[in-house]
Parts: structure tokens; C-alpha cells; sequence
């Protein structure tokens, strides 16, 4: 199998990265690997649940980078991986993890996901995603409170004292990196259909 095609999905959270990935699988019709950064999470040993919940997991130093771009080569290789599972309600990973084997097309999706610059050299498409910051937050609000057992009360402060100021610091200004910036995720046509049409043209051309 020729290298798998790297593709990074990038922008704040709530802003409809995992719709995009979504809306590109769904159009190209092809199986691909879909990898979020969130799985890796750096697992905070010793720590209580009080003390792993004031942790800033919007900050680069959150996420264990280096595990992710030993994977992503693992990939890119050819060869097959064991991914971290991660659980919200319990802010660390299972005793478990999900086996992933290469595809000729995989996705990575996550808000820093350009801001490392070793994992920036290893994506061959580089996609932020530019979405309103209101519609960021209602987003975010109604999966934390629907999907990881969060209360309204603690996403609010969450996002005033920690998700809103490291985005202004670390993920608006990796914009400068994208190959291309998608306003309104995945209710772009154009966009989706742009890059949707150059992953069918690898595919083809896949020995």
C-alpha cells in the first residue's frame, strides 16, 4: 500500500471539526481511519478527580504528543495501532484500548492539531475550521452536558476561565497554517466538495 494521505482538522471546540470529518467520509464513500486528538489526553496518574477537573485540557501540554506522532508514523508505515480510549466522566483513559490498522486515507481531527510543529510536518492537508464563537460555546455546552455528564454551571466557568482564553492564545492563531480555513464546518459545500475531490483523486490513483 502506497503512504496513507494525512489529513488534520483543525478550530476551536464546538466548531463542527467531527462534521466535517464526518461529511468527508460520508461523500467520498471510501473507509478511512478517523483518529481524534482528544484520545490522547495525557493520563494524569495520583491525581483526584478534583484535581484532574482543574486541569487545563486546552493547553498543548494537555495532550501526549509524542505517543500521537509515534502513532501517526506507525500509520503512515503501514502498520497497525493500539489507541487510547478516553473517558470525560473519569478525566482519564480506559484500561483499554482500540486497535487501528492503516487505510490509505487518514483523518485527525482536534483543536490543536496544528499547533505542534512536528505533528504539523506530517499532515498532507491542513483544515481549520472558522466557526462563530457563540455558536462554539451553545455547541460545546449542550455535549458536555448531554454526553459527558457535565453541569451547566461548570462548562460556563470552564469555558470563561479557560476554553475562550486558550483559544485566543494557541488555537486562532494556527489559522496561518491551514491549506485551507472552512467557515460554517460542515455546512460548506464548497469546501467539503473541494477536498472531497481531491482524496477521490489519491484514491484513484492508489497502485
Amino acid at each position: 500500500m502506497r503512504r496513507p494521505i494525512l489529513v488534520g482538522i483543525a478550530g476551536g471546540s464546538g466548531s463542527g471539526k467531527t462534521t466535517v470529518a464526518e461529511e468527508i467520509m460520508h461523500e467520498t464513500g471510501q473507509p478511512m481511519v478517523f483518529l481524534k486528538q482528544d484520545s490522547y489526553y495525557r493520563n494524569f496518574d495520583g491525581l483526584t478527580i478534583e484535581q484532574k477537573r482543574a486541569i487545563n485540557y486546552d493547553h498543548p501540554s494537555a495532550y501526549d504528543d509524542d505517543l500521537l506522532i509515534e502513532q501517526l508514523r506507525q500509520l503512515l508505515d503501514g502498520r497497525g495501532v493500539d489507541v487510547p480510549v478516553y473517558n470525560y466522566a473519569r478525566y482519564e483513559r480506559e484500561a483499554w484500548t482500540e486497535h487501528v490498522e492503516p487505510l490509505p486515507v487518514i483523518i485527525l481531527e482536534g483543536i490543536l492539531v496544528l499547533e505542534n510543529a512536528a505533528l504539523r510536518d506530517l499532515l498532507d492537508i491542513k483544515l481549520y475550521v472558522d466557526t462563530d464563537p457563540d455558536v462554539r460555546f451553545i455547541r460545546r455546552l449542550l455535549r458536555d452536558t448531554r454526553e459527558r455528564d457535565r453541569s451547566v454551571e461548570s462548562v460556563v466557568a470552564q469555558y470563561m476561565d479557560v476554553v475562550r482564553p486558550m483559544h485566543l492564545q494557541f488555537i486562532e492563531p494556527t489559522k496561518r497554517y491551514a491549506d485551507l480555513i472552512i467557515p460554517e464546518g460542515g455546512f460548506n459545500r464548497v469546501a467539503i466538495d473541494v477536498i472531497v475531490s481531491k482524496l477521490q483523486h489519491y484514491l484513484n490513483t492508489v497502485d
